[in-house]
Protein backbone atom coordinates (compact mmCIF):
# COMPACT_ATOMS: atom_id res chain seq x y z
CA UNK A 1 0.00 0.00 0.00
CA UNK A 2 1.28 3.53 -0.89
CA UNK A 3 2.60 5.53 1.80
CA UNK A 4 0.56 8.45 2.98
CA UNK A 5 2.08 11.95 3.79
CA UNK A 6 -0.18 14.77 5.61
CA UNK A 7 0.44 17.97 5.34
CA UNK A 8 1.01 20.17 8.46
CA UNK A 9 -1.79 21.47 10.80
CA UNK A 10 -3.33 24.43 10.10
CA UNK A 11 -3.39 23.81 5.84
CA UNK A 12 -6.55 23.14 5.85
CA UNK A 13 -6.07 18.81 6.55
CA UNK A 14 -5.07 18.87 2.16
CA UNK A 15 -3.13 15.29 1.87
CA UNK A 16 0.25 15.72 0.13
CA UNK A 17 2.05 12.72 -2.06
CA UNK A 18 1.04 9.63 -3.20
CA UNK A 19 -2.61 7.51 -1.66
CA UNK A 20 -4.87 5.31 -3.17
CA UNK A 21 -6.55 7.36 -5.32
CA UNK A 22 -3.30 9.08 -7.00
CA UNK A 23 -3.03 8.65 -10.51
CA UNK A 24 -0.18 6.06 -9.78
CA UNK A 25 -2.04 3.94 -8.54
CA UNK A 26 -1.10 0.08 -8.89
CA UNK A 27 -2.84 -2.55 -9.55
CA UNK A 28 -5.72 -3.77 -12.32
CA UNK A 29 -9.27 -2.19 -12.91
CA UNK A 30 -11.97 -4.59 -14.00
CA UNK A 31 -14.59 -2.87 -16.63
CA UNK A 32 -17.97 -4.92 -16.98
CA UNK A 33 -20.96 -4.09 -19.12
CA UNK A 34 -23.92 -5.93 -18.10
CA UNK A 35 -27.67 -6.82 -19.05
CA UNK A 36 -30.52 -4.99 -16.46
CA UNK A 37 -30.51 -8.47 -14.58
CA UNK A 38 -26.57 -7.79 -13.80
CA UNK A 39 -25.71 -10.71 -15.97
CA UNK A 40 -22.13 -9.94 -17.67
CA UNK A 41 -22.18 -9.48 -21.27
CA UNK A 42 -18.29 -8.25 -22.11
CA UNK A 43 -15.63 -7.08 -19.66
CA UNK A 44 -12.34 -5.86 -20.20
CA UNK A 45 -9.22 -5.45 -17.15
CA UNK A 46 -6.99 -2.36 -17.56
CA UNK A 47 -4.10 -0.96 -15.26
CA UNK A 48 -5.75 1.00 -12.07
CA UNK A 49 -4.64 4.26 -13.29
CA UNK A 50 -7.07 4.06 -16.22
CA UNK A 51 -9.45 6.59 -16.25
CA UNK A 52 -12.81 4.91 -16.81
CA UNK A 53 -14.07 6.97 -19.84
CA UNK A 54 -11.04 5.57 -21.80
CA UNK A 55 -12.09 2.16 -21.60
CA UNK A 56 -15.65 2.12 -22.29
CA UNK A 57 -15.07 1.58 -26.20
CA UNK A 58 -13.18 -1.36 -25.40
CA UNK A 59 -15.85 -2.55 -22.84
CA UNK A 60 -18.19 -2.11 -25.47
CA UNK A 61 -16.70 -3.83 -28.37
CA UNK A 62 -16.01 -6.77 -25.61
CA UNK A 63 -19.65 -7.92 -25.97
CA UNK A 64 -19.35 -11.51 -26.64
CA UNK A 65 -23.10 -12.21 -27.49
CA UNK A 66 -25.00 -10.69 -30.65
CA UNK A 67 -26.61 -7.22 -30.23
CA UNK A 68 -30.12 -7.02 -31.40
CA UNK A 69 -29.90 -3.89 -33.30
CA UNK A 70 -32.06 -0.97 -32.10
CA UNK A 71 -34.57 1.16 -33.16
CA UNK A 72 -36.60 4.25 -32.67
CA UNK A 73 -39.52 1.67 -31.18
CA UNK A 74 -36.87 -0.18 -29.17
CA UNK A 75 -33.56 2.12 -27.93
CA UNK A 76 -30.73 0.35 -26.25
CA UNK A 77 -29.89 2.15 -22.93
CA UNK A 78 -26.52 2.76 -21.28
CA UNK A 79 -26.25 3.67 -17.55
CA UNK A 80 -23.55 5.18 -16.27
CA UNK A 81 -21.57 6.66 -13.59
CA UNK A 82 -20.32 10.03 -13.24
CA UNK A 83 -16.90 8.82 -13.89
CA UNK A 84 -18.48 8.51 -17.20
CA UNK A 85 -19.92 12.24 -17.49
CA UNK A 86 -17.71 13.75 -20.57
CA UNK A 87 -18.12 14.42 -24.03
CA UNK A 88 -15.96 11.60 -25.71
CA UNK A 89 -17.87 8.97 -23.50
CA UNK A 90 -21.05 10.27 -25.27
CA UNK A 91 -19.35 9.95 -28.68
CA UNK A 92 -18.56 6.49 -27.74
CA UNK A 93 -22.00 5.76 -26.57
CA UNK A 94 -23.52 7.63 -29.50
CA UNK A 95 -21.37 5.97 -32.12
CA UNK A 96 -22.56 2.27 -30.65
CA UNK A 97 -26.07 3.67 -31.02
CA UNK A 98 -26.73 3.59 -27.00
CA UNK A 99 -29.03 5.88 -25.57
CA UNK A 100 -26.21 7.28 -22.51
CA UNK A 101 -27.82 7.94 -19.19
CA UNK A 102 -25.08 9.17 -17.19
CA UNK A 103 -25.37 10.56 -13.75
CA UNK A 104 -23.83 14.10 -13.11
CA UNK A 105 -21.37 14.64 -10.58
CA UNK A 106 -22.56 16.60 -7.52
CA UNK A 107 -26.65 14.96 -7.92
CA UNK A 108 -28.01 14.49 -4.71
CA UNK A 109 -28.36 11.06 -3.61
CA UNK A 110 -32.48 11.22 -3.35
CA UNK A 111 -33.22 14.00 -6.02
CA UNK A 112 -34.00 11.28 -8.62
CA UNK A 113 -37.45 9.92 -8.39
CA UNK A 114 -37.65 6.40 -7.06
CA UNK A 115 -40.47 4.76 -8.95
CA UNK A 116 -41.75 1.25 -10.11
CA UNK A 117 -40.49 2.91 -13.68
CA UNK A 118 -37.55 4.58 -12.66
CA UNK A 119 -35.51 1.87 -11.12
CA UNK A 120 -31.65 2.24 -9.72
CA UNK A 121 -29.78 1.21 -12.68
CA UNK A 122 -25.76 1.72 -11.97
CA UNK A 123 -25.98 -0.77 -8.64
CA UNK A 124 -26.44 -3.50 -10.80
CA UNK A 125 -23.04 -3.34 -12.22
CA UNK A 126 -21.54 -3.45 -8.35
CA UNK A 127 -23.30 -6.31 -7.49
CA UNK A 128 -22.25 -8.05 -10.34
CA UNK A 129 -18.66 -6.85 -9.36
CA UNK A 130 -19.49 -8.44 -5.75
CA UNK A 131 -20.46 -11.46 -7.19
CA UNK A 132 -17.33 -11.80 -9.80
CA UNK A 133 -15.08 -11.03 -6.53
CA UNK A 134 -16.01 -13.72 -4.96
CA UNK A 135 -14.13 -15.66 -7.00
CA UNK A 136 -10.62 -15.55 -5.23
CA UNK A 137 -8.18 -15.70 -8.27
CA UNK A 138 -10.04 -12.22 -9.34
CA UNK A 139 -10.48 -10.67 -5.69
CA UNK A 140 -6.76 -10.91 -5.46
CA UNK A 141 -4.78 -10.78 -8.74
CA UNK A 142 -2.14 -13.18 -8.58
CA UNK A 143 -1.97 -13.77 -12.42
CA UNK A 144 1.00 -11.54 -13.69
CA UNK A 145 0.16 -11.61 -17.28
CA UNK A 146 -3.22 -9.51 -18.18
CA UNK A 147 -4.71 -12.37 -20.88
CA UNK A 148 -4.20 -15.09 -18.12
CA UNK A 149 -6.66 -12.30 -15.58
CA UNK A 150 -9.10 -11.49 -18.28
CA UNK A 151 -9.73 -15.22 -19.16
CA UNK A 152 -10.30 -16.20 -15.37
CA UNK A 153 -12.57 -12.96 -15.57
CA UNK A 154 -14.49 -14.28 -18.34
CA UNK A 155 -14.26 -17.73 -17.05
CA UNK A 156 -15.90 -16.26 -13.89
CA UNK A 157 -18.65 -14.52 -15.83
CA UNK A 158 -19.06 -17.57 -17.80
CA UNK A 159 -19.94 -19.19 -14.44
CA UNK A 160 -22.67 -16.48 -13.41
CA UNK A 161 -24.43 -17.36 -16.40
CA UNK A 162 -24.22 -20.85 -16.04
CA UNK A 163 -25.75 -20.69 -12.19
CA UNK A 164 -28.57 -18.26 -13.63
CA UNK A 165 -29.83 -20.70 -16.62
CA UNK A 166 -29.70 -23.67 -14.51
CA UNK A 167 -31.49 -21.72 -11.49
CA UNK A 168 -34.46 -20.74 -14.30
CA UNK A 169 -34.43 -24.59 -15.02
CA UNK A 170 -34.96 -25.76 -11.92
CA UNK A 171 -38.20 -23.27 -11.17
Amino acid sequence: MPTRRWAKPGSGGKKVGKNPTDRGKKGSKKSVLTDEQGGPLGAVVAAANVNDHLLLEATIEAIVVERPEPSAERPQHLCLDGGYNNEPSREVAARHHYTAHIRPGGEEEGSYRKTATHKPRRWVVERTLAWLSKCRALLVRYDKHAENYLGLLQLACALLWYRRLHRLRAT
